[in-house]
């Protein structure tokens, strides 16, 4: 019998049982990998962490006009949860996204099924057309509709001279939340379409054929292989979608000058963090609102991604 020698560990750098520790050719430890998301990292680090640590640091303080700044925890943090203005934006944001996102979902996935149907003519026409939308810039988009919108200068106001019709103004502050969920539809639909058809198109095209010969009709191929195969991608365009409602800005804030009576300052959180910083020279109160709006669209966003993946798991 031959003996095995003993191969001896150096005392505090056992390795773990099964793992081998990758050591580049010559006994140097590889740095390639880094090297590879160097960029990026320095990027995320530049435009996403440093200016989140610089909104964490204004908001523990607090400017006034005598002692100037000073140290004050999570004062300004009581102070936005005791906000009126700011429950009152976050209430108008969470009506839009009850109301704006399942009708824009619905229209989307309409489209989807319609385009990946294979019975509609002009297929690739009708898609880009759908999402050409998209490639609108907000801006332009915006000041479109909103000179659609006027009574006096647009497209509602000529309507009701030429018929003689008294439609209700879209500028008006009971209707601006619909006219601005109007103009968030019209530009998403064709993205979150894009998103359902490329999940449509992965379907295994033998589920198709194995209904067909049992006889199923277009509405049972759709309630029971598509819709079934769109829940992840709708679980994705939903958190999409309720993120971009909470961060709704750019649409009242363009508006604004179109119908300032309609747009007050705390319309949605982010028009009154701007309000705040740029017109109360308010930076540490806007950094608070900023940072307390981005930890609930956080939250929500993670609920409902957990809630839509134990749905799934079940099914």
């Amino acid at each position: 019998m031959v003996a095995t020698p003993r191969v001896s560990t150096p005392v505090g750098r056992r390795a773990a049982p099964g793992r081998k520790r990758k050591v580049a050719p010559g006994g140097k430890r590889s740095w390639a990998g880094w090297r590879f998301v160097g960029p990026f990292l320095a990027v995320f680090a530049l435009v996403f962490l440093a200016p989140v640590v610089y909104s964490v640091h204004l908001s523990l303080f607090r400017t006034r006009l005598v002692g100037g700044t000073a140290f004050v925890g999570a004062d300004n943090y009581l102070a936005a949860l005791a906000d009126p203005q700011f429950w009152s934006a976050f209430g108008n944001v969470t009506l839009f996204l009850v109301v704006q996102v399942p009708i824009m979902l619905f229209l989307s996935l309409l489209v989807a099924l319609a385009i990946d149907s294979g019975r509609l003519y002009g297929t690739s026409f009708f898609r880009i057309s759908v999402f050409l939308p998209y490639a609108v810039p907000a801006v332009v988009a915006t000041l479109m509709w909103g000179f659609m919108y006027g009574d006096r200068f647009g497209l509602v106001g000529n309507l009701n001279e030429t018929f003689g019709l008294s439609l209700p103004d879209p500028l008006s502050a009971d209707l601006i939340l619909a006219s601005i969920g109007n103009i968030v539809t019209w530009e998403f639909v064709g993205y979150n379409m894009l998103i359902l058809y490329s999940a449509l198109r992965v379907v295994n095209p033998s589920l198709y054929e194995a209904a067909e010969i049992d006889g199923a009709s277009q509405l049972r191929i759709v309630y029971a292989i598509k819709l079934p195969a769109l829940r992840g991608a709708l679980l994705i365009a939903t958190i999409f979608s309720i993120i971009g409602s909470f961060q709704l800005f750019n649409e009242p804030s363009i508006l604004k000058t179109l119908a300032p009576n309609a747009i007050t300052t705390y319309l949605t959180p982010n028009l009154y963090a701007y309000s705040l910083s740029f017109d109360g020279q308010r930076f540490d109160y806007s950094a608070t609102v900023a940072i307390v709006m981005g930890v609930i669209t956080m939250i929500i966003a993670y609920v409902v991604q957990l809630r839509g993946m134990r749905k799934e798991d079940r099914s």
